[in-house]
């Protein structure tokens, strides 16, 4: 794969970290961002080592979102296109930034997002993809596109009610107001709250590795369950999970535990990707 311009991939045992790393714009998103998140987690889906992915930034921030100067300059004809066909063009840009963000959501592996100072529109619309989200105490929320004459169209509106309740998401999403890392972990957004940026990097790549030391197929289940299960009645999550576990419950990792429990010995799951 070609190096992007806007991402890195580090891999750590079973851990893979996707780089946010433009971070002399405080990695601001610009095209490279959109057009190369895709590819980036479909290296790490590719990749049968890593179980897991963390999310990062390098600098000071973690994204103050959307590069509005840079994208209004690039794609201006787009924007302004004033006839039906234009109209349909910036359909389909939208539609291609949507990708990447869709692309971490719907990846079989989980992810964890670790937010330190800004995370601003854009930059919440990826979060809000992840499976898991801390943040320093320096971090700050904003869902802000109404402040830029946006709505936001990246997936904050569709998945922050599910993570923090729709009366939150109204209200963040209404005002565009900023909220800190604590008032972000008094509604749910984030699960874990650390000193500085060393420490968030440890203990998301704590969780991570616990995560990775679970079979895969597993965690790709329960992911794929509770995905399944947004907007659907609890009789309908039971029974696709049931349905997930006729087909998929006896697996060599079931086996694994099954054998260990019955040994007194602790199972290894993984162990033809496993990287100690």
């Amino acid at each position: 794969m070609n190096p992007s311009p806007f991402f890195t991939i580090e891999r750590k045992k079973n851990i893979g970290i996707l780089w946010l790393n433009r971070p002399e714009k405080r990695n601001a998103m610009n095209w490279p961002f959109w057009r190369d998140l895709p590819d980036m987690v479909d290296e790490i889906n590719a990749d049968p080592k890593i179980h897991a992915f963390v999310i990062a930034a390098k600098g000071k921030s973690f994204s103050t979102g959307l590069d509005l100067e840079e994208f209004f300059q690039e794609f201006k004809p787009v924007v302004q296109g004033e006839l039906a066909d234009g109209r349909e063009k910036l359909y389909q840009l939208i539609l291609t930034m949507q990708k990447g963000i869709n692309a971490v959501y719907n990846s079989k592996k989980p992810s964890i997002a670790l937010v330190q100072k800004h995370c601003i529109g854009g930059g919440l619309d990826l979060v809000s993809a992840c499976d898991i989200r801390y943040a320093s105490e320096d971090a700050v929320f904003s869902l802000r596109e109404s402040k830029v004459a946006i709505v936001a169209d990246m997936g904050s509106l569709q998945r922050l009610p599910h993570l923090i309740g729709n009366a939150h998401t109204r209200e963040l999403a209404l005002t565009g107001k900023d909220i800190s890392a604590s008032e972000a972990f008094q509604m749910g957004l984030v699960t874990k709250v650390t000193k500085d940026f060393d420490s968030l990097m440890e203990a998301g790549l704590k969780t991570a590795e616990e995560i990775a030391e679970n079979p895969t197929i597993v965690i790709r289940g329960v992911k794929q369950v509770l995905n399944h299960g947004i907007g659907k009645s609890i009789e309908e999550g039971l029974d696709y999970v049931a349905v997930w576990n006729a087909s998929m419950l006896d697996s060599k990792d079931f086996r694994s535990a099954i054998g260990g429990f019955m040994e007194r010995k602790r199972p290894v799951f993984n162990p033809e990707t496993r990287v100690d």
